[in-house]
């Protein structure tokens, strides 16, 4: 999964540096940064865990191998916590970047601040929870001494309040979501766009049933298996749905029908005036990005008899199209105010 995930990540920076030309934000480096710290776990996973035995019953192993496997095991856990952390914050320097109003951002930045600090509780805790160090891969044979926190006390405790956060920048969107005034239709298609993180909480949700069983399991090796898989599955998962916004814009931009543009100007549900708007207010954002094209249809005439004479009237539809490489225009052009769109 690691792979695919790279590939997503690799399609996002192609996409943003040679098509849509926007400067790279706080969010596309935090998911790379996310990427760059998974991939070591991929490969501990082959190579360290794995090849000395997780993932076997615990009596088939050698005693070197038990605690070659609990050393890389500790080394993924504090990677993990990391892991999660640079995933929530490329979520939430989305969410700055879309929705521009002071009590959102506020609250955005909060989030900001207790995922940092709940990331360096964690690894610091990650780090630090047997003294000495080396007591958490070599306590299973009973001959040295030290001490240890309850490990799985840690693990659950992070993958508890992780999902509390998940649902709580859920939230956040669709709290702003319901303030707009748009068909139901086009609410229910943005609110599903924004629900597919949801994904990643589901998958830590199962990733916490699978750490109530190795809390409950004295095989060690057979049980750090589930937890480790569903680890990595949580972070590459959300590292994809992560790159769901530009790889839409990619997929719309091959195929132009896909965005549906033309048919919704002609919807009734989708007019102007709305009054309420999601709009990209990042400040480094590329003027090359904000380039605004002006169509005038053709002039359309009518003519009244208003009693004291005739009044012919000429009406002229103008739409500003913005560049469609914007990957905050959750909500399409047509639906924004638009000043002076109607002459």
């Amino acid at each position: 999964m690691i792979i695919i995930a790279t590939i997503f990540v690799a399609i996002r920076f192609f996409f943003k540096a040679t098509v849509s030309r926007m400067d790279f934000g706080y969010d596309d480096w935090c998911v790379l940064a996310t990427l760059i710290a998974a991939s070591p776990s991929a490969v501990i996973t082959v190579f360290g865990t794995v090849k000395h035995g997780l993932g076997r019953d615990i009596w088939t192993l050698t005693p070197e191998e038990i605690t070659e496997m609990l050393k890389w095991f500790y080394v993924m856990a504090t990677l993990y916590f990391t892991q999660v952390t640079l995933l929530k914050l490329t979520l939430i320097f989305f969410y700055i970047r879309v929705f521009p109003a002071k009590e959102v951002q506020r609250l955005l930045w909060a989030t900001v601040l207790f995922v940092v600090l709940f990331g360096v509780v964690f690894d610091i805790v990650a780090i630090f929870q047997c003294r000495p160090i080396h007591y958490f891969w070599t306590k299973w044979d009973g001959l040295h001494k030290g001490t240890c926190m309850d490990t799985n006390a840690i693990a659950a405790a992070n993958a508890a309040i992780s999902i509390a956060l998940d649902f709580w920048m859920l939230g956040i969107p669709l709290w702003q979501l319901w303030g707009l005034k748009l068909h139901w239709k086009k609410k229910v298609a943005v609110a599903l766009m924004f629900c597919l993180g949801t994904f990643v909480t589901i998958v830590s949700i199962l990733r916490l049933q699978s750490l109530v069983h190795f809390a409950q399991s004295s095989n060690a090796s057979w049980e750090f298996y589930s937890v480790s898989v569903w680890s990595t599955i949580e972070i590459c998962v959300g590292i994809m749905c992560a790159c769901l916004p530009t790889l839409r814009l990619l997929v719309v931009k091959i195929f132009p029908i896909l965005g549906g543009s033309s048919a919704r100007s002609r919807n009734k549900y989708y007019n102007y005036g709305s009054g309420n708007e999601l709009k990209n207010v990042g400040a480094s954002q590329s003027k090359r990005s904000q380039h605004h094209d002006i169509v005038v249809s053709s002039p359309r005439s009518g003519v009244f008899d208003v009693g004291d004479g005739i009044t012919v009237k000429t009406s002229y539809t103008v739409q500003h199209s913005k560049s469609d490489t914007d990957e905050a225009s959750l909500v399409s052009h047509e639906e924004k105010r638009t000043p002076g769109s109607r002459v």
